[in-house]
């Protein structure tokens, strides 16, 4: 906790701590455009990066700055629309304030906080210290604290300015007809209105569209790719932001005929792999497994107790008797699966530690390469349950569980090919003589 006051703290040195609602072009800054782009990302939930575990993952803070360099800094705005983390557990809390110093890094214009981000950082006492690294809005704003619910920027698309305002609403509990309130009408200017709801239906959608004050609105994501929900024709625009910064979204905003009004439109843009990633978000993930394993998160990872006094005994204990298919499955890669975390400093995560080991949400379970180092990478009791009653019985005692599935860990975040593909990944690990499998193998 210390250390995220004093991250934030940093950042904030010589910044007021109450954002200024609306920034106007300076004459330094004056850049015509034919088009101007509103970048919108949001939903983090703690994804810095992928994993790492394949090939095409999708995703990563580092890479997110050469697809908002794409634009000019003039002609953009960068809007994240929150929900950092999705617990507040102590690596959830590391992981805020990493996210905290990388919309810093990468010059975001806005940062919405979500009921959970408001949560947090009015627990810490930090609500000032972030409106200080960046502009803020909320629809969840304490009552004695100043946090705006809108901000707006000016931009110029070819020779007019265009004020671009973003704002909150909580559409759970406020009064739609209260959002007229947020949206100012300008006769000297051409308006862009754009709202972030925590909650999107039909009647709400309606709702607002029937005032026609709003241009766009930004729902929740119920997938990870960013994407139009309404009709690309239709006003307002009803977009989402998407999930774990897979995508970021892409508002463009054109000159419409004289006279008519701005043109919208909305083009997910996928966080590839092949984006040069930017060396300073690199080290700041860097400086993340730096804390993480500072924070001695393994040995505190929560763990369950194993049934009826069982425990782990690793696979060297397996071999006595399974010679042959200790052998088989040590010439594979689930026998060698740490080492993967340890090539990428990840050995001391417990999100990707945990599917590279065996039973370290349980007793006896994985700890710490030196406490536990039997047992490292993906072992026989990973899938056939903990051993000790197994071998205590001479064979006599059926393995039980828990037992991990393959889907456990192959998920589509970790293991994007596995769906669909479940035969042939299960081809790569047989490591059993024939016909005795079908009653030995789940």
């Amino acid at each position: 906790m210390m250390r995220l006051v004093t991250c934030i703290c940093v950042l904030a040195v010589g910044a007021s701590c109450i954002p200024d609602e609306s920034t106007k072009p300076s004459a330094k800054s004056v850049h015509k455009t034919d088009v101007l782009t509103v970048f919108l990302t949001g939903n983090e939930l703690g994804a810095l990066r992928p994993c790492g575990c394949f090939g095409g993952q999708l995703g990563g803070f580092d890479r997110r700055s050469a697809v908002f360099n794409s634009v000019p800094r003039q002609g953009r705005l960068i809007v994240d629309t929150g929900r950092f983390v999705e617990g507040d557990s102590e690596q959830d809390l590391i992981k805020f304030d990493i996210i905290i110093q990388a919309f810093s890094r990468l010059d975001y214009d806005l940062v919405n906080l979500a009921e959970k981000d408001i949560e947090i950082v009015e627990n810490l006492g930090l609500l000032d210290s972030i409106g200080s690294v960046f502009n803020i809005i909320s629809s969840h704003r304490p009552a004695d604290v100043n946090v705006p619910a809108k901000f707006t920027k000016q931009l110029l698309l070819k020779d007019k300015t265009v004020a671009v305002t973003v704002a909150a609403f909580d559409a759970k509990s406020g009064q739609i007809e209260r959002i007229s309130e947020l949206f100012t009408p300008r006769a000297d200017l051409q308006t862009v209105d754009i709202l972030i709801l925590n909650r999107c239906d039909a009647g709400i959608i309606g709702s607002i569209a029937e005032s026609g004050i709003v241009d766009c609105l930004v729902c929740p994501a119920e997938s990870d790719e960013a994407m139009v929900i309404s009709a690309p024709d239709e006003r307002p625009l009803v977009v989402s932001a998407g999930r774990y910064g897979k995508y970021v979204g892409k508002l463009q905003i054109r000159a419409g005929e004289a006279g008519d009004k701005l043109n919208l439109s909305f083009l997910p843009v996928p966080v590839t792999e092949d984006l040069l990633p930017d060396k300073s978000l690199v080290e700041l993930y860097k400086e993340y497994q730096r804390l993480v394993k500072e924070a001695n998160l393994l040995e505190k990872h929560p763990r369950f107790v194993l049934p009826n006094g069982l425990r782990y005994t690793g696979l060297e204990s397996c071999k006595p008797c399974h010679e042959y298919e200790y052998e088989k499955w040590s010439s594979g890669p689930h026998a060698h699966a740490y080492a993967t975390l340890d090539g990428v400093g990840s050995a001391f995560d417990p999100e990707c530690v945990v599917c590279h080991v065996v039973g370290m949400k349980y007793e006896s379970g994985f700890v710490s390469a030196e406490k536990s180092g039997y047992l490292k990478n993906v072992g026989c009791e990973s899938c056939h349950g903990p051993g000790s009653e197994h071998i205590r019985t001479l064979g006599k005692a059926k393995t039980t569980g828990p037992k991990s599935h393959c889907a456990d860990c192959h998920t589509p975040e970790t293991s994007g090919d596995y769906g669909g593909n479940e035969e042939l990944y299960f081809e790569k690990i047989i490591h059993w003589r024939e016909p005795n499998a079908p009653g030995d193998v789940k």
